[in-house]
């Protein structure tokens, strides 16, 4: 594969037609897969997700991804639900994770004028230098879908507010994630997707 080529996991979720798009409309050549030897040789690779954690982990154990995805060594990028998978545990099922990162994804709670799921669009505000964040402006809005949230730590790139401060943009190592949609985000998503397309 060149360097230009992205590897989407198909974990099921609807979004994917609309990520691929929006990475082919940057340049990329994005294909969906479940295949793990396509997977571990690919540039970059994006896990999706939308819906319950526990069904998304039930695929990947299905696909026997799980193993391998915790073992990449490229740059990896998980969305919405994706960026959950990545933690090592979720509220959502009780359901064990793929531990990347080492907190517990928690059910966001309702509060007076802010309904879960938290949907829509939200700032989001920088609190860490990244190369995922060049360009980027701290203050710029994004698309959210979720009820579950990852607590702010070491790990968070960006926060939004909720309520309640929560990661929408985080790094271990070489992965990364965001719990917004970048692929329904205009120009601010389009923007951290095109630096996802540069890292090495």
């Amino acid at each position: 594969m060149s360097a230009s080529e992205v590897v989407i996991i198909d974990s099921g979720g609807a979004n994917l037609a609309s990520l691929q798009f929006a990475l082919e409309r940057l340049g990329a050549r994005a294909h969906v897969t479940r295949d793990a030897a396509t997977i571990g040789s690919a540039p970059r690779v994006i896990l999706p997700g939308v819906g319950c954690a526990a069904d998304a982990m039930r695929r990947l154990e299905a696909a026997g991804l799980i193993a391998p995805l915790r073992q990449l060594k490229q740059p990896v990028l998980g969305i919405c639900l994706g960026m959950q998978l990545l933690y090592r545990a979720s509220e959502e099922g009780s359901t064990r994770c793929l531990g990347i990162l080492p907190d517990t994804v928690r059910q966001l709670l309702p509060r007076p004028g802010l309904p879960v799921p938290h949907m829509g669009w939200n700032q989001l505000r920088a609190v860490a230098e990244d190369p995922l964040l060049e360009g980027w402006r701290s203050g710029d809005y994004v698309y959210f879908v979720h009820s579950y949230a990852a607590p702010v730590t070491s790990s968070a790139l960006a926060v939004a507010d909720y309520g309640t401060s929560l990661a929408a943009l985080v790094r271990a190592d070489n992965y990364w994630g965001a719990q917004f949609h970048p692929e329904r985000s205009a120009h601010a998503g389009a923007r951290i997707l095109a630096n996802f397309l540069k890292v090495s």
